[in-house]
């Protein structure tokens, strides 16, 4: 029976439900809906809850109470572990943007000139991306190690130059994790800065050289401006990445030496599976939620309005 057979002998009731369905949104998305619901927003609000209660990981009954939130923020250890979370994600975004950057371009001013290794450059870039991070801090701790394998002070020693506690030195400890996270995150801004630059008009350029502009201003009054929204949407990108990171830190220097390294993506892990504090971490956890959420507004709040629309 062919569609407009039936059609015609739907009842017209049926009919009218049925158009109303196909040119409605909503009955289409609703499985992905019921599935970021499941997975995403009902953890969420469960862990709101639970930071409004004392459950432990050991313990089968809880109690609400406002303790928790006190006890967590309150805690002496936490100034700490923010200005070590500010000097990681800090220097995390503007060290992956300032590289990423800088690789986009010279691969794109390579595949211009048609040089030979442009895309071996990029290959290269991404295999650091694709390392998992447990992987990744274990190569650098051997990058980074002070026994006589370790490979930096083994070329230190070769130059007659003096080693470096890389991993030892409290106050060296949180720039060498720094830049093991920007090794690792330079693939993702690389890419994202690779396809800007690829959508800029050629033209401006083209425009800019018949004005008499050198190749730094062309960077700085041509590419620079139209790499605004780019930048913006990697830094959010790149922010709320380092700030939920851990397991690169974790397997890399444990936090340690002391706490100089302990960031607050590790510092909830320790409470919750090293503590069993599952309340003192759920507060923790709400903490980073707004922190990552307070810096995507403000960096959103910058991007042109043509982006925002």
């Amino acid at each position: 029976m062919s569609p407009i057979a039936i059609e015609a002998d739907t009842p017209p009731q049926s009919r009218t439900f049925m158009r109303r369905f196909a040119g409605a949104p909503l009955p289409w998305i609703m499985p992905v809906i019921i599935v970021i619901g499941i997975f995403y927003l009902y953890p969420v609000i469960d862990v709101f809850r639970l930071s409004f209660t004392n459950a432990t990981l050991i313990g089968e009954n809880h109690q609400y109470t406002f303790g928790s939130i006190s006890n967590a923020l309150s805690s002496p250890q936490l100034p700490d572990i923010l200005w070590a979370t500010l000097i990681f994600v800090g220097g995390s975004v503007i060290g992956q943007q300032i590289l990423g950057l800088a690789v986009a371009v010279t691969v794109i001013r390579g595949e211009k000139r048609g040089l030979f290794g442009t895309t071996i450059l990029r290959t290269t870039a991404l295999v650091a991306w694709v390392v998992p991070g447990i992987a990744g801090g274990i190569i650098w701790q051997m990058l980074f190690s002070e026994a006589p394998y370790g490979a930096l002070n083994s070329i230190l020693r070769l130059m007659h130059m003096p080693t470096v506690a890389w991993l030892s030195d409290p106050a060296m400890a949180p720039w060498s994790t720094l830049i093991s996270n920007i090794w690792r995150g330079t693939a993702f801004s690389m890419v994202v800065m690779y396809a800007a630059l690829k959508s800029i008009d050629p033209s401006l350029y083209e425009a800019a050289e018949v004005d008499g502009a050198t190749a730094s201003q062309q960077f700085f009054f041509v590419t620079l401006p139209q790499l605004r929204a780019a930048i913006l949407v990697n830094m959010i990108l790149i922010t709320i990445q380092t700030v939920n990171t851990f397991d690169a830190i974790i397997s890399l220097t444990g936090g340690g030496p002391g706490r100089a390294t302990e960031v607050i993506s590790l510092y909830v892990f320790n409470i919750v599976f090293r503590n069993y504090d599952l309340s003192g971490g759920s507060v923790l956890s709400v903490l980073m939620l707004i922190i990552s959420l307070g810096l995507a507004f403000i960096y959103a709040s910058f991007l042109p309005e043509e982006e925002e629309q």
